[in-house]
């Protein structure tokens, strides 16, 4: 239940949110990305996987598709990147970090893609690998259904 969804129904599109904490300013229901980024991920068994290093936008949908995750390397250099859905992430406010429902050898074992070769983003059948390596609808699946009334709007 948040102040844009007082109901708590969600479509379902979007990271969860867990905690107490607010902190300063508009949080957590609306946060700048920028406020986000560097936010530690924690894999289903507890290991901490990298940090977040960009929040890739939908432009046409106006949808958050994928966070980017930063795992490996030394001051971001030589790190492996791996695309994310954004709603395979759970944003824990009270231990300030994001939780990802997969095990780190999972994360592991993803290709991932490296900071001068990214993959093609909007290309649906790379995105429909990725939400299924995660065990998440896509995002714009989730869309395509908030688009169509809902019972109660008829």
């Amino acid at each position: 239940m948040s102040a844009l969804d007082p109901q708590g129904t969600g479509s379902g599109s979007g990271a969860q949110i867990v905690g107490n904490g607010t902190g300063d300013g508009p949080g957590p229901d609306v946060m700048a990305a920028s406020t986000l980024k560097g936010t530690t991920v924690v894999s289903s068994d507890g290991a901490d996987v990298g940090n977040i290093s960009d929040i890739m936008l939908d432009v046409r949908s106006g949808r958050i598709a994928y966070a980017v995750l930063s795992e490996g390397g030394f001051l971001g250099m030589g790190a492996s990147l791996h695309a994310i859905p954004w709603n395979a992430l759970t944003l824990d406010t009270d231990a300030e970090c994001f939780h990802v429902s997969i095990a780190v050898q999972r994360i592991k074992d993803d290709p991932g893609f490296d900071k001068d070769h990214w993959p093609s983003m909007a290309d649906a059948s790379w995105g429909a690998t990725v939400h299924q390596y995660y065990n998440r609808d896509p995002y714009w699946s989730v869309l395509r259904d908030l688009d169509e009334p809902r019972q109660s709007d008829v």
